[in-house]
């Protein structure tokens, strides 16, 4: 049986249809959408989760390209009108942003050269009514409504995020011109000239904030029955990739069986609705089996600068992303004027939806590709000026073979570089999260603060035969440590998992900046059921 390539990158429907490339069939939701005679959608996703492919796979429709979708569902079920409608793509990838004048005048370009392909004159010299005057041009020229499909539409605000007080008066202004611009999709001479209206980004901007004039549009990004639109679900895996998982575990020497669950715990776990649908980042799980092996791809594409900035400027307890809790309102929107760290998280997609309750939601990681180098970035802006940061890498191997020893010995070496002037505040929270940003971007399973019904737990690092229990004192001793590890019984909530448990205590030296002391022990009653 021939095995079709894994479309990595490949963002056009048309050349990926064309190609020997798997699709995998998106084709009712987006039949969904387009089904009644007019629609104004918003969808806001993390980058690289297929919005641009998506964008592109709706152009490909409303143009009529029927050959291009033989054997998917909308051609297979429906009866789908192949009628060719002219399509208007925007997308801002492809608009200069650094400043307003660059944007309008790009923009500006843009619509003046899809016009002269269309044989349409602009005679303004204004944005908003150039926009205008094309659309209602291109209704009139091929007697049809006008699609207007609108990529990142967010790029010229949020290119501008966590570079100082300029850039931030940069996206203001940006803002400035896009809402007017927006605006003009829900004019009454431009509205009856539209079949379809689909904008994409990777934020949710508040309507007052940006889309205060086109207050239309119907967000689907936290619906229900959209929840799987983009990203691949558990049956999508097995039914499109199986012959590539079943490469990559041989490859790894990793039985076929247990591949989908690996391949779960780094990649899936993205969760955008109340809805318990969870879904595999695209680009990261075919980046896997494409080179058949474990890695960040994700992360690697863009960094989370301007969220590791935010982060230190506002003085969040790194551990705190565990476990987050907001409303619905907090993390579902921001403002420009009132940047949310709850939303930023949820929308870049460096945090999900966990659990759903009554009046708020609770958020965690999706998974270890994006825990893993996430912290990672977190430890080294944490620890600038530390020779040989690299060191960490080795923390959790340490702790796999029990040589605790040399796992403190490296922790004592990371503390012992970090120069003196660069915190002035060494309390234990400063330690407890340097210690768990090191210890977690090592690659370990650790989790903060573990709830317990006698007290929260400093550390919890788990491996698949054994977990460590840590607790952490700043200048009380490191059998303070243990004995409150003991009497809160906080080793009880992990026994019966046929797991060895460790107990640590480690007591850090504000003065010397390091640990001063540490201890260890069994867990005795684990050992003996």
């Amino acid at each position: 049986m021939q095995v079709r390539d894994l479309p990595v990158g490949v963002q056009n429907f048309e050349k990926l249809r064309a190609g020997d490339f798997i699709y995998v069939d998106k084709t009712r939701y987006f039949h969904e959408m387009a089904r009644p005679a007019q629609g104004f959608y918003f969808l806001s996703r993390p980058r690289r989760f297929g919005k641009s492919l998506t964008m592109s796979t709706l152009k490909c429709l409303f143009e009529g390209k029927r050959e291009l979708f033989e054997g998917l569902w909308i051609e297979r079920e429906t009866e789908w009108e192949w009628r060719p409608h002219p399509v208007l793509v925007i997308d801002f990838n492809e608009i200069a942003s650094e400043s307003p004048e660059a944007m309008r005048e790009t923009l500006s370009l843009s619509i003046r050269q899809t016009a002269r392909r269309h044989e349409i004159v602009i005679e303004s010299e204004y944005l908003q009514t150039q926009l205008q005057e094309l659309i209602i041009g291109l209704a009139e020229r091929h007697r049809a409504g006008v699609v207007v499909l609108i990529d990142e539409y967010d790029k010229p605000i949020i290119a501008h995020l966590g570079k100082g007080p300029e850039a931030l008066d940069v996206a203001r202004r940006n803002r400035e011109i896009m809402k007017p611009f927006f605006g003009t999709l829900k004019g009454a001479r431009v509205s009856e000239c539209l079949r379809f209206v689909f904008l994409t980004g990777v934020s949710k901007f508040s309507r007052v904030s940006i889309f205060s004039e086109l207050n239309n549009l119907e967000d689907i990004t936290m619906a229900e029955s959209y929840a799987d639109m983009l990203g691949y679900n558990r049956e999508e895996m097995v039914r499109y990739f199986g012959p590539h998982m079943a490469a990559m575990a041989e490859k790894l020497g990793i039985p076929e069986n247990q591949m989908p669950e690996r391949l779960a715990e780094h990649y899936d776990g993205y969760r955008f609705s109340t809805r318990d649908e969870r879904v595999y980042n695209p680009f990261s799980v075919m980046s896997a089996m494409k080179r058949r092996a474990f890695d960040s791809y994700w992360f690697e594409t863009g960094t989370p600068a301007f969220l590791v900035n935010l982060i230190r400027e506002n003085r969040w307890h790194p551990p705190r992303i565990e476990d987050m809790k907001a409303t619905k309102a907090m993390f579902s929107t921001y403002d420009l004027d009132d940047l949310r760290l709850e939303a930023l998280l949820f929308q870049t997609g460096y945090v999900t939806i966990k659990e759903v309750g009554e009046r708020r939601f609770t958020f965690d990681y999706p998974n270890r590709e994006v825990k893993t180098a996430f912290l990672e970035a977190l430890f080294h802006s944490y620890s600038k000026g530390i020779k040989d940061p690299s060191r960490f890498a080795m923390l959790a191997d340490y702790l796999m073979d029990e040589d605790l020893g040399a796992f403190i010995e490296t922790v004592r070496a990371i503390f012992a570089s970090i120069p003196y002037a660069l915190e002035t505040r060494r309390d234990e929270a400063y330690f407890h999260a340097l210690f768990y940003l090191m210890v977690s971007a090592s690659g370990a399973e650790a989790r903060s603060e573990v709830l317990t019904c006698e007290g929260r737990i400093d550390l919890v690092v788990a491996f698949s035969d054994k977990i460590y229990i840590i607790e952490f004192k700043c200048g009380q001793g490191a059998a303070a440590a243990l004995r409150q590890i003991r009497d809160k019984k906080y080793a009880q909530k992990y026994r019966g998992l046929g797991k060895k448990i460790i107990l640590m205590g480690i007591d850090f030296d504000p003065e010397k900046r390091n640990v001063a002391e540490w201890r260890w022990e069994p867990d005795e009653a684990a050992r003996t059921e």
